[in-house]
């Protein structure tokens, strides 16, 4: 009796068969579920630099500290983990939220809240403003990408399999979310568009790039990776609208309210992703083993 076959990361990816997948499909659900986490790292960040008053500084460092644990536990795992996944998401979200706000902004009354002459210990921010910092941060982005080039591994997020190549999405991610940031943030406060106006152009734009998808000379994923960095402006624009006050344009529900529902309709999404991923699973990994 043949003893059953067992395949390993790269023999299932060089394989017709089943592909031991690391990142999710991308789907309706996919964005939606990315725009939920966008919006949440928009609130939670603001959350704890603001309504909290630990000040960017801090919450930057302590985000990032979070960003490194959870992204060390998704690269650990052997497969595709939806809490996994979208935990490093959302700690990619919130860290990008304050890195994006202690780059571009300053002690400047304007972005102090509630007559506060300070924002938590350390420097209240670089004051580069948000031209410069989504320079910077463009320069950087592109860089990610020419290196990932160079190494010859693939930009399809179906097809990453390896670490290095998962390394380098993870990467591209933690930059696109705190770009993305700066963009939405540009769009509400200082385009003259409002929360509301900002959120409808990134819509708009969106909509352009599911149009595109329909020319056969533009890339699906250009298209993937510019729908990334805008999902993220959207997920912006619509936490300002959540939290800011009705003076300003928004729902004024507050940071904390705000955090608690989206964190609440973000982990059920998860969950009901886990139970179709093992509903997909159990057939997958009889083949693997060769159990019929």
């Amino acid at each position: 009796m043949p003893e059953p076959e067992v395949l390993t990361d790269m023999d299932v990816a060089g394989t017709d068969r089943f592909v031991l997948r690391k990142l999710p499909e991308v789907t309706l659900a996919f964005w939606v579920m990315k725009i939920a986490a966008t919006t949440l790292g928009e609130t939670a960040g603001d959350l704890f630099a603001q309504t909290l008053k630990l000040g960017y500084f801090l919450t930057t460092i302590a985000l990032f500290l979070i960003f490194v644990v959870t992204l060390v536990v998704q690269l650990r795992s052997r497969r595709y983990n939806p809490f996994f996944y979208w935990t490093v998401i959302l700690s990619t979200s919130m860290a990008g939220t304050t890195m994006s706000d202690f780059m571009n902004r300053d002690a400047s009354a304007k972005f102090l809240t509630g007559g506060a002459k300070s924002l938590g210990w350390g420097p209240q921010g670089l004051g580069l403003g948000y031209p410069t910092g989504a320079a910077i941060l463009i320069s950087l982005l592109v860089a990610i990408f020419i290196i990932w080039k160079c190494t010859g591994l693939t930009f399809a997020i179906r097809d990453i399999v390896s670490f290095r190549a998962e390394a380098l999405f993870w990467a591209a991610i933690l930059v696109s979310n705190t770009l993305g940031t700066s963009m939405g943030d540009f769009l509400s406060d200082s385009s003259g568009l409002g929360y509301a106006g900002g959120a409808l152009l990134v819509t708009g734009l969106l909509a352009v790039l599911v149009a595109l998808m329909r020319v056969p000379v533009v890339p699906n994923v250009v298209l993937f990776w510019i729908a990334f960095v805008l999902t993220r402006p959207l997920g912006a624009t619509a936490g300002d609208f959540l939290t800011k006050p009705l003076a300003k344009g928004g729902l004024d529900l507050g940071t904390a309210g705000s955090s608690a529902v989206l964190l609440a309709v973000l982990v059920g999404l998860m969950g009901y992703a886990h139970l179709q991923e093992r509903r997909k699973a159990a057939p997958q990994d009889k083949t693997l083993t060769g159990v019929s």
